[in-house]
């Protein structure tokens, strides 16, 4: 039985992982209908939530958060739902869409500075070296001829560090017993609110044009904002944190994939290596992280 459950348990994390490496195949589908990424920041935020109230219903039989969370919940959301794909789905315009998924990767090393920095947690020589690796393989990607652009690259790296900063939020997170389906609800309605805003005041909403683009934008936020997610949670409770963020190097592979064989992405061997060294980055990270909780429990 327990095997079943270890089993099952891989096989959410790497689907999970696969759905989200899809992400850039259904955005450039969606963006070629006149949808721009904060539109589909703010569509895929309220497509998702009538699912996850009925999720939240079914798990925890209310819909409720404490009014002294909600500018807690409101900084992780703009940080984490908001700024974090507006940066990523926009670098897709200027890169390689399995470039900006790596390049988004570096969210790991971050986490481990970031936490060294601002949390004053203990950093050893395995965290160093990985954030080294890291670092080697991002450099791999920059192209001396230009055809690297600075501005998507900027993107996909300040969306690695937007994400960190979402984890360390998320982790430090006071309530403990608030379930995933409420607080990622609470979150995506704060988030939806202030993309349409955004949308409002810059003028940049833009709806689909057709019916396929409605479609796609409502599968974009089942799969990859729902399902996705509660397929990683369900994972991560039958393996564990550390396991799953391991088995998560799936979405820039996929990604990647989906680059070279449906987008005709041009990659080189540097290219090549550097994609290994940064999803290598963050399985050293966890795999530490993981030995030293074994150590401390």
């Amino acid at each position: 039985m327990k095997k079943n459950k270890i089993v099952r348990g891989y096989a959410f994390v790497i689907l999970s992982a696969v759905i989200f490496g899809l992400m850039p195949l259904i955005t450039k589908l969606i963006y070629e209908d006149g949808v721009n990424a904060v539109t589909l920041v703010f569509l895929r935020n309220l497509f998702a939530l009538p699912m996850l109230a009925a999720l939240a219903l079914r798990n925890d039989g209310k819909i409720k958060i404490k009014a002294k969370e909600i500018p807690e919940i409101s900084i992780i959301a703009i940080v984490g739902c908001c700024a974090t794909p507006v940066l990523l789905l926009s670098s897709y315009n200027y890169i390689p869409s399995g470039t900006a998924t790596v390049f988004h990767f570096i969210y790991p090393a971050v986490v481990v500075i970031g936490s060294f920095v601002f949390l004053k947690e203990k950093i050893n020589s395995g965290h160093v070296l990985s954030v080294v690796i890291c670092m080697i393989g991002i450099a791999l990607f920059y192209d001396t001829s230009g055809a690297i652009n600075f501005k998507g690259s900027l993107f996909a790296l300040a969306s690695g560090v937007t994400y960190s900063l979402y984890i360390i939020m998320i982790s430090k997170f006071k309530d403990k017993n608030i379930s995933v389906f409420t607080f990622t609800f609470f979150v995506s309605a704060v988030a939806a609110a202030v993309m349409f805003a955004l949308c409002a005041v810059t003028g940049e909403l833009a709806f689909p044009e057709s019916i396929r683009g409605w479609t796609l934008v409502a599968a974009f936020a089942l799969f990859i904002h729902v399902g996705a997610m509660v397929l990683f949670q369900s994972g991560t409770f039958l393996i564990g944190g550390s396991k799953a963020s391991i088995l998560s190097t799936f979405e820039p592979i996929t990604s990647v994939i989906v680059g070279i064989l449906i987008f005709k992405e041009q990659t080189s061997a540097l290219t090549i290596l550097g994609t290994v060294l940064v999803i290598s980055a963050s399985v050293l990270i966890t795999t530490i992280d993981n030995r030293q909780n074994s150590k401390e429990s």
